[in-house]
């Protein structure tokens, strides 16, 4: 059975700002350049951007020894993300995306919709995202563990978006 999470990141500037943040390859590189310090590989692997929005590919290894106990029993080897993100053109009442993360000969799926959108104060991006295991005994517990995880992403992401922002385009 999936498990689903919806998270939303609230932000003090226009959406505009946010999707023109999106938009650069400096964004993108800054931030895998950030993983570095958590994870040994972190790279911005393709990045492409025009009229119709942007897409994303970013790659990053986890080494098995990071893994929770109960992940290492199902993955032998370190775990290679490729996680793919896209963003579609600026719309002043919403924007539209979507990302995944795979991970070949993975034990699962993670699928996700975000949506871009002002606010009073400024602006949201809020994320709907299902994750699947699909190893009988062990799904649920790894569904709720990357439900968790990406909690904290999605977290540290935002932050990462402020700042940035905040640094470059304010």
């Amino acid at each position: 059975m999936a498990r689903r999470l919806s998270y939303s990141a609230r932000f003090d500037f226009s959406a505009e700002k946010l999707h023109e943040a999106q938009m650069e390859r400096q964004y993108w590189q800054d931030l895998a350049d950030g993983f570095r310090m958590l994870t040994p590989i972190s790279e911005l692997d393709e990045f492409s951007s025009g009229p119709d929005g942007m897409r994303v590919v970013l790659k990053q290894a986890i080494t098995r020894d990071m893994l929770p106990p109960v992940a290492q029993t199902v993955m032998m080897k370190d775990m290679m993300i490729t996680r793919v993100e896209t963003l579609g053109s600026y719309h002043p009442e919403e924007t539209p995306g979507t990302y995944t993360a795979s991970i070949p000969a993975g034990p699962g799926s993670l699928t996700g919709e975000q949506v871009l959108f002002p606010t009073e104060t400024g602006c949201t991006l809020r994320k709907t995202t299902e994750v699947k295991v699909y190893i009988p005994f062990v799904n649920a517990k790894l569904e709720q563990l990357m439900l968790i995880n990406l909690v904290d992403l999605f977290r540290a992401e935002a932050e990462y978006s402020q700042f940035w922002v905040g640094k470059h385009l304010v």
